[in-house]
């Protein structure tokens, strides 16, 4: 699944998407970003690195913790976000289509999201909750 997801984007890798796609869920700080993804803190850093320089995602100071940075999606980070979930979309609706219940595969698929999530939480409880 994840290689057909890939695939449906030739402007963005499944790993800038998954940061886009946290950053614009909210998570705006590296450090959530890399504890809602399970992933390494340097991973997340140089995908910010690349998103920064392609102008998709920008970096701001917070007030008080001059060590801390807020991420954000630019109108061309939206906007691409936008379009590679659309090409996602279509793709799985393509695949859904050749199975006998297409619709049941995207409710299971929907079903996993917090799933997931909920397994990520129980092995990081501490990092979820307070960014680190």
């Amino acid at each position: 699944m994840s290689r057909v997801l890939e695939r449906s984007s030739a402007e963005l890798n499944l790993a800038h998407y998954r940061v886009l796609s946290a950053i614009a869920s909210g998570d705006q700080r590296a450090s959530r970003v890399a504890a809602r993804l399970a992933l390494g803190r340097p991973t997340v850093s140089s995908a910010v690195d690349a998103l920064c320089k392609r102008g998709l995602i920008e970096r701001t100071g917070v007030e008080g913790d001059q060590r801390a940075a807020s991420l954000s999606l630019t109108r061309d980070g939206e906007a691409m976000l936008e379009r590679v979930e659309a090409e996602m979309v279509r793709r799985l609706d393509l695949l859904c289509a050749r199975t006998p219940d297409g619709a049941q595969v995207i409710q299971s698929l929907a079903w996993l999201g917090p799933a997931i999530d909920a397994a990520v939480a129980e092995r990081r409880p501490d990092s979820i909750a307070t960014g680190r």
